[in-house]
């Protein structure tokens, strides 16, 4: 079992994600001219990479030519630790670009997995080709945002679904406005929690009903956008997680 350690203290000067951790790698295409081009990496210097699911590993420059980059492992390969509880933003489907702001964010805040939903007030439909090209943009949000975050795990953006689909998932949690403190909340069954944050006017009556008793996150007495809320959430979470056991 590899060396548990965070991608995020080995104090490179940057990060890139790829399919394996060998050896000698050769970074080219978009990684590659953004290393080499535009950050000017030169020979010498440290830079991680991880595959994506926790592996990580440091490599030195060898080379840099246009475009392209050669790295070779400078230590062996690591895995990132796990958070505990697990956690899922089921976020409410909004409009323009908010939601690039809450995959960056969740991201960098550590969330496990972002689940789209479709409520009765939800504004924005995703479908069709529509639908797949927003979903590759925000996943490649999510990769971007874990190359600046140096985070080694990618988080799971998920195609949206009907809120309804959420009823008896284990661990529920909504964001709301009366809600309980981060540190007042119970353990999640399952050791997840799966927090809602709905659209702009809130959740329906028949929706909140549907959902059942789960508890409420409070996030302040104010009316929060649909992006604030998914924001707030998760830091106020934060707290509440530490490293998971290592399996033995």
């Amino acid at each position: 079992m590899p060396r548990l350690a965070w991608c995020a203290g080995a104090g490179a000067v940057a990060h890139v994600l790829v399919e394996t951790l060998a050896d000698q790698l050769e970074i080219t295409g978009a990684d590659g001219h953004h290393l080499q081009r535009v950050r000017r990496l030169r020979p010498g210097e440290l830079v991680t990479a991880a595959d994506g699911a926790g592996g990580w590993r440091c490599y030195r420059v060898t080379r840099a030519t246009p475009g392209t980059l050669g790295l070779v492992a400078d230590a062996e390969a690591l895995l990132e630790p796990r958070l505990a509880p697990t956690l899922v933003l089921a976020c409410a489907l909004t409009k323009g670009q908010r939601p690039e702001a809450v995959v960056r964010h969740a991201t960098e805040l550590g969330v496990d997995a972002i689940w789209w939903v479709v409520a009765s007030r939800s504004v924005v439909r995703w479908e069709g080709p529509r639908a797949r090209a927003a979903l590759e943009r925000l996943r490649r949000v999510a990769r971007e945002a874990s190359l600046q975050c140096r985070r080694a795990r990618l988080p799971a953006v998920e195609a949206p679904g009907r809120l309804a689909g959420l009823a008896g998932q284990p661990g529920l949690l909504l964001a709301a406005r009366d809600g309980s403190s981060a540190a007042e909340l119970a353990e999640p069954p399952g050791g997840q929690w799966v927090l809602v944050v709905g659209p702009e006017g809130g959740l329906e009556t028949e929706e909140l009903t549907a959902l059942g008793e789960a508890p409420r996150l409070g996030l302040g007495p104010h009316i929060l956008r649909t992006e604030t809320a998914a924001l707030a959430g998760p830091a106020a979470l934060a707290g509440r997680r530490g490293v998971a056991p290592q399996p033995r």
